[in-house]
Parts: C-alpha cells; sequence; structure tokens
C-alpha cells in the first residue's frame, strides 16, 4: 500500500495534510527520480489550478525543485493537458501540475507527468515515496553554482491556444458555425484563463459560465460534476451544447439542446464511431475501464468494435493504449484520450472533437448520441473494516449472491465489486434495465457485504 500516491498523484487537504514540508520532499523527491539519468540540468515545468492554496503548494514545489538542482519554469493557471503538452513540445525532464481535480477548494494535490507528457507509471511513484522517506533527501542538495533557477513563464499559455488553432482552425473554417452555439462551464478553474481564447480564434460562439474563479469557488456547485445549472442554461438559451469542465480540465461531460447529459462512455462512441468511419480507430479497438456502462461494450459488439477493459483511472486506460497501440479511450467520467493529439485526457481537445462531428455531420447532439443505449447504474458504498476489504472474494454467501444476480441478468445487467483504494469502503456497483429494482438489489448486497466484513 502506497503511503502517500493514490490513483491520480498525491490529493488531500492543503497546508495541513498536504503541508509545504511535505510537498518539498515530494519535489526533491521526484526531481531526482525523473532526471537522474540525465545528463545535463534538469528543467521542470509547473501548473496549477486556480485554488487559494496554489500558489502556497507551488512555492514549496519550486524550492524542492532548486535544492535539488533543477530549473523551473512556472506556467500559473494552465489546464492539466496543457501542462503535458508543453512538457512534450519544450522536451522538459518532467512537469507537475498542482490541482485536486473536482475536489472542493480546500483540497489540493500533486501530479507528475513524464518527459513524453504522460502521467508517471505506479513503480515511479512508489519509488519517489521511498526517497521521501529514506533519509537521503540532504544528499541530493545542490551548492554553489548547482543550484537551480526559475522563471515565470505565463506567455507558454498561448503556445497552448495555438495547439487547438494548428489541429482544427482549418476543419472549423470549412464547417458553417453561424447557427452554433455552446454554453461552456469552466467550473471556476484552470480552462477559466484558455476555455475563450480558444472558441474566439475559432469562431464559435459561445456564453461563459462559472468563469470568475476567486480561489475558492472552484467546482462550487458548477463544472462536472454539477450539471443542473448549466442544463437549465442550455434549455433556456437554446443552445445547441454544453460543455463542462472539471477544476484542472483533463476531462469533460456534456449537455445536448434538450439538457440531457452526455457522459464520458456516450462520447466514447460517438468518437469512435466517426473514427471508425474516417478509418482512423487504430485496430478499430476502443479501451474503456471496468465502470464504463454496459451500454458501451454493446455498442462496441454491434458495431464489431474490439472493447478493452482496464482498471479504473486513466493512467491505466493510456497505459494499454501504448502497450498495445490503440489511439481512443477513455472514462465514465469524462477523462477521454485521443492519443493522435495529446497523451492525456484534454476537456477541450473533447469538445472540439465533439462539436466537429456535430457540425460535419449537420445533426443534433441529441441525434448525433442515439447510436448508444446507456443502462442505469446504481452504486452504493458499503462501510467494512479496513483489514477485510478485499474478503469479499473469499466469502461463500457474497459471491452466491452476485452469481444469483449476474444469472438473473443473463447479459442485460451486471454486478462490479471495487475495494476503494483510500478508504474502509467496498464500492457496490449494479447495472440493468430497472433502475428501482437494481438500487434496490445493490442496496440488499451492500448490507450484506457490511455484516459479514466487519
Amino acid at each position: 500500500m502506497r503511503k502517500y500516491f493514490g490513483t491520480d498523484g498525491i490529493r488531500r487537504i492543503a497546508n495541513t495534510e498536504l503541508s509545504p514540508n511535505l510537498v518539498y520532499r515530494v519535489a526533491k523527491a521526484g526531481a531526482y527520480v525523473l532526471s537522474k539519468h540525465t545528463d545535463h540540468t534538469p528543467t521542470i515545468l509547473i501548473g496549477r489550478d486556480t485554488r487559494i492554496s496554489g500558489t502556497l503548494i507551488e512555492s514549496a514545489m519550486v524550492a524542492g525543485f532548486l535544492s535539488y538542482g533543477a530549473n523551473v519554469k512556472i506556467l500559473g493557471v494552465l489546464p492539466t493537458p496543457g501542462v503535458a503538452y508543453l512538457t512534450k513540445k519544450l522536451k522538459a525532464d518532467a512537469s507537475v501540475v498542482i490541482s485536486a481535480s473536482h475536489n472542493t477548494y480546500e483540497f489540493n494535490g500533486v501530479k507528475y507527468f513524464s518527459n513524453k507528457g504522460m502521467k508517471i507509471p505506479d513503480e515511479l511513484e512508489e519509488e519517489i515515496e521511498e526517497i521521501m522517506d529514506s533519509g537521503k533527501l540532504d544528499d541530493f542538495s545542490a551548492v554553489n553554482d548547482k543550484i537551480g533557477v526559475s522563471e515565470i513563464r505565463t506567455d507558454l499559455l498561448d503556445e497552448y491556444v495555438y495547439f487547438f488553432r494548428k489541429n482544427f482552425e482549418e476543419d472549423f473554417e470549412k464547417l458553417d458555425t453561424s447557427n452554433f452555439v455552446v454554453a461552456i462551464d469552466t467550473a471556476n478553474g484552470a480552462t477559466s484563463v484558455v476555455a475563450e481564447k480558444v472558441f474566439s480564434a475559432l469562431g464559435i460562439k459561445h456564453y461563459v459560465l462559472n468563469n470568475t474563479p476567486n480561489g475558492t469557488n472552484i467546482n462550487e456547485n458548477c463544472g462536472s460534476t454539477h450539471l443542473d445549472v448549466l442544463k437549465k442554461y442550455v434549455v433556456e438559451n437554446k443552445c445547441n451544447l454544453g460543455i463542462a469542465y472539471d477544476g484542472d480540465g483533463d476531462r469533460c461531460l456534456a449537455v445536448d439542446e434538450n439538457g440531457n447529459e452526455i457522459d464520458g462512455d456516450v462520447l466514447l462512441a460517438v468518437i469512435s464511431n466517426y473514427m471508425k468511419e474516417k478509418g482512423k480507430l487504430n485496430k478499430n479497438t476502443l479501451v474503456a475501464t471496468v465502470m464504463s456502462n454496459l451500454g458501451l461494450k454493446k455498442y462496441s459488439k454491434e458495431n464489431e468494435m474490439n472493447f478493452v477493459e482496464t482498471k479504473v483511472g486513466d493512467r491505466y486506460v493510456l497505459e494499454k493504449m501504448l502497450k498495445e497501440g490503440y489511439n481512443l479511450g477513455g472514462e465514465q467520467s469524462g477523462h477521454i484520450i485521443m492519443l493522435d493529439y495529446n497523451p492525456t485526457g484534454d476537456g477541450i481537445l473533447t469538445y472540439l472533437m465533439l462539436t466537429k462531428i456535430i457540425l460535419e455531420k449537420n445533426m443534433s447532439a441529441s441525434k448525433i448520441c442515439d447510436i448508444i443505449k446507456i443502462y442505469p447504474q446504481v452504486l452504493v458504498n458499503a462501510k467494512v473494516s479496513s483489514d477485510k476489504k478485499y474478503d469479499y472474494e473469499k466469502d461463500g454467501e457474497i459471491k452466491k449472491e452476485i452469481e444469483m444476480l449476474e444469472k438473473e441478468f443473463s447479459g442485460n445487467g451486471r454486478v462490479l465489486i471495487r475495494p476503494s483504494g483510500t478508504e474502509p469502503l467496498v464500492r457496490v456497483m449494479i447495472e440493468g434495465t430497472d433502475k428501482e429494482y437494481i438500487k434496490t438489489k445493490a442496496k440488499e448486497l451492500a448490507k450484506l457485504i457490511e455484516k459479514k466484513l466487519n
């Protein structure tokens, strides 16, 4: 069990659990692990979202990197995929994003990226942890003229805007955008500094919501985790589409013209269908996680696509894509990875691809999304003893109940049991055709798990 890193970097309450001292240590150890094979002074990029604690964490990270002897480029507020893109473009040795994604403002986090602009694998995070707690950190202190230097490079935001222009400007010049209007919810987060610049540059008419970050309002009743305001706005203002980003901009969810949610599974279906039509879907394969809707698996089968599943987490989706040569994958939560463009989920990129498809096909968002049937999903948490949360597979009564449910569904539903990586919980997810019925069954199964594993 890792001590600091979770499924998406380190994420804790800022300035208490995520203290400046901890951040300094993770920076110094990270600089060593990610650049120990280089024969030059390493350069590390730092980007962040809009949280009030962002500059505090940034300062501690800069200190850790400079103390090791790395040079730092401070990018300021920038979406996670922007940092990933610039890391690769500028040939930096590594980068860090300071963000707690969709969490409330009091949290913050640290995510490392390699020189290829990809989230680092579990093994490297484990090595960083080992160095942090080994007592060796003082051995890695630069002295005299070897101490690193930092520079503020907020101007590099324009390079990220140019990335979208380079890939989409010609396409949108050929398409009729005159009657197309989108509502954008930037969640008072990292996309607040860039979304309007991109849509204006590409000539897309837009309204912007929740675009006035003050340090404490990131994700507050807005963004991809709170779609109600956007749904209402899209319908009332007769928009063709609504887009909601999370705090760091690496994922998005959409809303069609009728105010219906378009989640990551639907986005994957729409984009894979388009890429297949264009002959651009590598190995005719779509990659998703075990939490993806049963409807996505059925859609893939009906459309003669290969469907590959991974563990939950966009990093595992990416690892599978890289290993097997696939170019499209993602998560239900809205992380969509299009490897032909960027090696991480990118909310703005996902939106532009969806808009391009809608305009090219000259169809409404709701009609475009008709290609997939989404099954109702219910998720219930069972509170269990920490040392027993992996024992559900050994319990005969629990196994029998799961098998009976699976048999009853006979292909039109499923049961997925997943222990939490960070809490004393077992997550019970059931899919099926009748929402009330699966809700009842999920609660019953969760109660049984609580009874047996406490």
